[in-house]
C-alpha cells in the first residue's frame, strides 16, 4: 500500500489510500471467518474446516511476534491428531534454522497434516489462511489508525498487551518446547550449549541445528 507523508507546520501527517468504507468492509471480512468457521466446523463436523478455523484463528489473534503463534497452532493441530506432537516440534525446530517469519511454519503443518487437506495443496492453503487475517486487519485499521494511536487509552492498552506477550512467550518456551525436549541434565546442557553458540558464538542457526541433532543422536545411542 502506498504511504504518503506530509509535514505541515513541522508536524507529520500520514495519508493512506484506503477509504473508511473499504476499511469497514475489510474489518467485517476479518471478523466473519472468526465467527463463521467455528459454526461451520461444528455443524458439518469437517476436520478440514476445523483445521482452517484453527489456523485462521491463530493468525488473527497472535500479537507481538511469531513465536506467540506457536501454542495457538499446537492447540489447532496436535490434540485432534492432524499433526503429531513429534512432527510439530520437528517442524518448529527446522523453521528456526531458516530465515523468514514463523508464520510460514503453517505451510509445513499443512504439508504433513493427516486428512483430506495435506501435501503441497495443504501447505499452500494453510499458508494463505494464516496470513489472510493480517491483510484484512491492516486494510481495516489504516483509515482509523491516525485517530486512534494518539489516544491515551489505546497507548495504555498496547503497553499492556506487549507486557502480556512476554508471558505468552515464556509459556510457549516452557510448553511445548521445554516439556518435550528437556528430560535430563544432558538435554539441558545441550540446550544451554546450543543457546551459547547462537548468542555468544554467533554460529549460523543451520549449523547449530545440525550439531544439536547429531549430539542428540549420539546421546540417544549411548555412544
Amino acid at each position: 500500500w502506498q504511504l504518503k507523508i506530509a509535514q505541515p507546520g513541522g508536524g507529520q501527517a500520514h495519508s493512506y489510500p484506503v477509504s473508511r468504507k473499504l476499511g469497514i468492509v475489510a474489518l467485517l471480512l476479518f471478523a466473519a471467518p472468526l465467527v463463521g468457521l467455528p459454526l461451520w466446523a461444528a455443524v458439518t463436523g469437517s476436520s478440514t474446516i476445523a483445521l482452517l478455523e484453527g489456523v485462521y484463528r491463530s493468525g488473527a489473534l497472535v500479537f507481538g511476534g511469531g513465536h506467540v503463534v506457536l501454542p495457538l497452532l499446537q492447540a489447532a493441530v496436535v490434540p485432534s491428531g492432524i499433526v503429531s506432537n513429534a512432527d510439530f516440534l520437528a517442524g518448529y525446530g527446522a523453521a528456526q534454522a531458516v530465515p523468514g517469519p514463523l508464520f510460514t511454519f503453517s505451510a509445513y503443518l499443512g504439508a504433513v497434516a493427516q486428512g483430506p487437506l495435506h501435501g503441497w495443496v495443504g501447505g499452500l492453503a494453510l499458508l494463505a489462511t494464516i496470513f489472510l487475517p493480517a491483510f484484512f486487519m491492516l486494510i481495516g485499521a489504516l483509515p482509523f489508525w491516525e485517530g486512534l494511536r494518539h489516544r491515551a487509552g489505546i497507548q495504555t492498552a498496547m503497553a499492556g498487551i506487549n507486557a502480556g506477550v512476554v508471558g505468552i512467550l515464556v509459556s510457549a518456551l516452557y510448553d511445548p518446547v521445554w516439556t518435550s525436549a528437556i528430560h535430563s541434565k544432558a538435554d539441558f546442557g545441550l540446550a544451554l550449549l546450543s543457546f551459547g553458540l547462537l548468542t555468544v558464538g554467533r554460529v549460523p542457526p543451520a549449523l547449530v541445528v545440525l550439531l544439536a541433532g547429531l549430539s542428540g543422536w549420539v546421546m540417544a545411542m549411548g555412544i
